[in-house]
C-alpha cells in the first residue's frame, strides 16, 4: 500500500487503520481544526488512552502509549454522527460519540469516549467539521448539468475568485458541438453553453488528472481527464481561433499546477469560544509511529459486524489447514495469521 501525498486525495474518502506516520502526516491543504485528548477508542481498543485529531479531510485517533495503533476516518466516509451510551474500559458506563461510516463495501462503527469529565469536544468538532465538509462539495465535487449560473453569471463559491474568462469554447460531447463560455478559477474550470446555462460542468482541479492537447475529428482539442473516483471522464473543447488553443492549455495546466501545491477544500470553521481552539503545534509527535502492524485494525471491527450482521446467509464451514479445523469462511483479504495477531497484541 503506498499514498502519496501530492497525487489524488485520499484522506477524505477511504477509512484506514494502523498506518505509519507518513500516511498520517498532514497534506497540503489538510489543516487540522481540533485535538482533544484523552480519548477512547471504546469499541476498538477499551481501556486504552488515546488522542483524536480532526481535520478538515479526516478523523484521526492513535493511542498515546503506542501510537502506530490508530484509526483515520475520512470524512466523505461518515454516514451519520451521534452520542450512544457505552461501557468504557476507563470510565465505565458513560455517554460516547458514535460514529457510523462506510469505505468500499464494509460498514464500520466507531465508539469514541472522552475521558475528560464534562468536556464535549469531541461532539461539537466532529459533528461540526462534517457539517462544514458536506456543505462544500462543490469545491471537490465534479458537477454536471448543476445549478451553478445566476443571472447569467457563475454562482462564487466564498473563497473562490476568477482567473480566465474565454469565450468561443466549444464543447465536443455531440456531433455538431455546443458554444459555450470556459470560466477558470482558482477552484475548478467552469464551462457554460451560451444557448442554455443548464447545460454545464463544473470541475474542481482535485477531480482533475490531466489537461492536455490531443488530436480529435474536430483537430487539436482540450481535453480535460477526470480522476477514476470522480467518474472517469474524458471531456473535450475546441478554441475560436485555433491559435487559442496551445497558450490557453498552458494556462491551464500552470493553473492546476498551483492547485495541486496548494488546494484549497473549502472547509471552513469558525470558532466562537476560543477555549475551543485547538493546539495544532503537536501534531509533530506522531513522529513516534514506526512501521504499521498491518491489516489487523479493519479484522477487528469487521469481526464483531459479520457476528451481529443476521442478515447474511450461513456459509458452510471450510477446513483451515493453519488450524487443522473447521472454520467459518472469512472475508476476502483476511487471514488467521492477523486475527490471532488482533487477539495477543490488544
Amino acid at each position: 500500500m503506498s499514498k502519496s501525498k501530492t497525487g489524488a486525495v485520499w484522506e477524505d474518502r477511504e477509512v484506514l487503520f494502523d498506518l505509519p506516520f507518513t500516511y498520517l502526516r498532514l497534506r497540503p491543504g489538510e489543516k487540522i481544526f481540533d485535538r482533544i485528548e484523552p480519548i477512547e477508542d471504546t469499541k476498538g481498543n477499551s481501556g486504552t488512552k488515546g488522542r483524536m485529531v480532526v481535520t478538515n479531510l479526516r478523523i484521526i485517533w492513535h493511542s498515546m502509549a503506542s501510537p502506530r495503533i490508530n484509526l483515520s476516518i475520512g470524512l466523505n466516509c461518515i454516514l451519520s454522527t451521534n452520542t450512544k451510551v457505552v461501557n468504557s474500559g476507563l470510565r465505565g458506563t458513560t455517554q460516547a460519540l458514535n460514529v457510523l461510516a462506510a469505505y468500499k463495501s464494509n460498514k464500520y462503527e466507531f465508539i469514541f469516549t472522552n475521558l475528560s469529565p464534562n468536556c464535549v469536544r469531541h461532539y461539537t468538532s466532529v459533528a461540526g467539521v462534517h457539517k462544514a465538509y458536506t456543505a462544500s462539495r462543490m469545491y471537490r465535487d465534479l458537477k454536471l448539468r448543476g445549478a451553478i449560473i445566476q443571472n447569467k453569471q457563475l454562482r462564487m463559491l466564498p473563497l473562490e475568485k476568477i482567473c480566465l474568462n474565454e469565450h468561443s469554447i466549444w464543447n465536443l460531447s455531440s456531433d455538431s458541438g455546443n458554444l459555450g463560455t470556459l470560466v477558470v478559477t482558482n477552484v475548478r474550470i467552469v464551462w457554460v453553453a451560451d444557448v442554455n446555462d443548464a447545460f454545464n460542468v463544473s470541475m474542481p482541479y482535485i477531480t482533475i488528472e490531466s489537461i492536455a492537447v490531443k488530436d480529435s475529428k474536430f483537430g487539436e482539442a482540450l481535453v480535460f481527464v477526470v480522476r477514476p473516483q470522480s467518474g472517469g471522464y474524458v471531456l473535450g473543447f475546441r478554441a475560436d481561433p485555433r491559435e487559442r488553443l496551445r497558450p490557453l492549455v498552458t494556462e491551464l495546466q500552470a493553473l492546476h499546477q498551483a492547485y495541486t501545491e496548494k488546494p484549497i477544500f473549502g472547509i471552513e470553521l469558525t470558532w466562537h469560544n476560543e477555549d475551543t481552539k485547538p493546539d495544532v503545534d503537536d501534531i509533530e509527535e506522531l513522529e513516534e509511529i514506526g512501521e504499521p502492524r498491518g491489516e489487523m485494525g479493519p479484522n477487528l471491527y469487521l469481526a464483531s459486524q459479520m457476528a451481529q450482521n443476521k442478515g447474511d446467509a450461513e456459509s458452510p464451514p471450510v477446513y483451515s489447514p493453519y488450524l487443522g479445523l473447521a472454520i467459518e469462511p472469512l472475508k476476502e483479504g483476511f487471514t488467521l495469521k492477523s486475527l490471532f495477531e488482533v487477539q495477543t497484541t490488544s
